[in-house]
């Protein structure tokens, strides 16, 4: 039984997590990613966003991680999050993202950028033009209006809130449909471009339909659960996974808003995800990596200075409350904070950001934490999260890296 909480000293000797970043596993902290070649060998540049966020940068991302295409990363700032940086705008005026430099050349959108890549590095089993794929490619569009038709409509008319969930359901159908119709998990017969176009936004639909519907579109759909599964043995797409916490709060200012429909288990589903448990969320499958607390108290440590700028708290009380936080965390052992700093662990809690700080098991293991020291001390939250944009985001403040 200890009664004060570890120093940073102490806290630092119970973690060795590393990665190596530019030939192991797909990561969102790289900068460059060779995968055993040489720096003489990029010839392409992705422009992505700094937090991640991006369903279309996602995309270009994980298709460079799967063809292991050697490759330079320029993180970017989204227009929800804050000002976009002239630089970039002097490379692409409308400031728009994903972007590649691809042999000096700028090339945008991100459908146009993979066609672009296939015809330099390959396709991946089958490319954006073949005939099955472009049938895929037209049911993932069908997919997400009908998503889209639901999760951003406000439902002012009678009915319209059925309506809206019968089109998308019935289009799930046609999906669940496609993936019975190839003899394994994935969208054709073995994994290809077709699983890399749908993953950005079914990724987003499992989370934002779950939080703001009541729908769990993994649970409730066979097909699909499958090709969460395979797709999850594929270290490529953990290292781009989000979870529902970051997603359900990303998507209302990119989308221009995500809309409940307040039923009973939409708010059971909103309680779960804003204050756990998080580990009995249907976001993730695979087993919890042995080092998920390791990986969350060496990113901690290497953006203490940042994260105790931000927090609205006074520093030296959010220094010893985070501090009894990660003590709990790593030896099981629960600390009582300061008074008042409930609020200030919970504004942590909510701004740990999938995969941009750490993976997914990392950040449950960070906001289970963080939850269980601060309600020692009260249920005061924190005030809610914006909506129209997220500027308490901003990446100065959250340096990647």
């Amino acid at each position: 039984m200890i009664s004060e909480p570890l120093s940073w000293r102490q806290l630092a000797e119970l973690t060795n997590f590393a990665i190596d970043s530019v030939n192991g596993n797909t990561n969102s902290q790289a900068t460059l990613r060779l995968f055993g070649q040489t720096e003489a060998d990029v010839r392409v540049t992705l422009f992505r966003d700094n937090h991640a966020w991006c369903p279309y940068c996602q995309k270009i991302w994980l298709w460079l991680e799967e063809k292991q295409v050697p490759y330079r990363i320029e993180k970017v700032t989204m227009f929800c999050y804050g000002k976009k940086e002239s630089w970039y705008k002097q490379k692409v005026p409308s400031g728009m993202l994903p972007a590649v430099e691809l042999d000096g050349q700028i090339i945008t959108e991100s459908d146009d950028i993979l066609i672009a890549l296939e015809r330099v590095f390959g396709v991946l089993y089958r490319g954006m033009e073949d005939e099955q794929v472009l049938t895929r490619r037209r049911l993932e569009r069908l997919l997400f209006r009908a998503w889209c038709g639901w999760l951003c409509d406000r439902a002012f008319f009678p009915g319209q809130e059925q309506k809206n969930r019968q089109q998308f359901i019935a289009t799930v159908a046609m999906v669940e449909e496609a993936l019975a119709a190839t003899p394994g998990a994935y969208f054709l017969e073995e994994f290809s471009t077709a699983d890399v176009i749908f993953t950005p936004y079914v990724e987003r639909m499992n989370a934002s339909l779950y939080y703001y519907k009541g729908y769990s579109l993994r649970e409730e759909n066979s097909g699909l659960a499958a090709w969460f599964e395979a797709m999850e043995t594929r270290p490529t797409y953990r290292g781009t996974q989000s979870d529902f916490h970051t997603h359900v709060h990303d998507l209302p200012p990119q989308m221009g808003g995500c809309y409940s429909n307040g039923e009973p288990q939409s708010l059971i589903n909103q309680e779960k995800v804003d204050r756990g448990d998080w580990f009995k969320l249907p976001d993730v499958s695979y087993p919890e990596p042995e080092n998920s607390r390791e990986e969350a108290l060496q990113r901690v440590i290497k953006h203490k200075s940042n994260i105790l700028k931000v927090n609205p708290a006074d520093e030296q009380l959010f220094d010893r409350a985070l501090r009894c936080a990660l003590t709990s965390m790593m030896t099981g052992e629960s600390i009582t904070p300061p008074l008042g700093s409930d609020v200030a662990l919970r504004y942590l809690r909510d701004r740990i950001n999938v995969p941009r700080d750490m993976s997914i098991y990392a950040a449950k293991r960070l906001r289970t934490a963080l939850e269980q020291t601060a309600v020692l001390v009260g249920d005061a939250q924190p005030e809610p999260l914006p909506i129209k944009h997220r500027y308490d985001q901003n990446p100065a403040n959250f340096v990647c890296g």
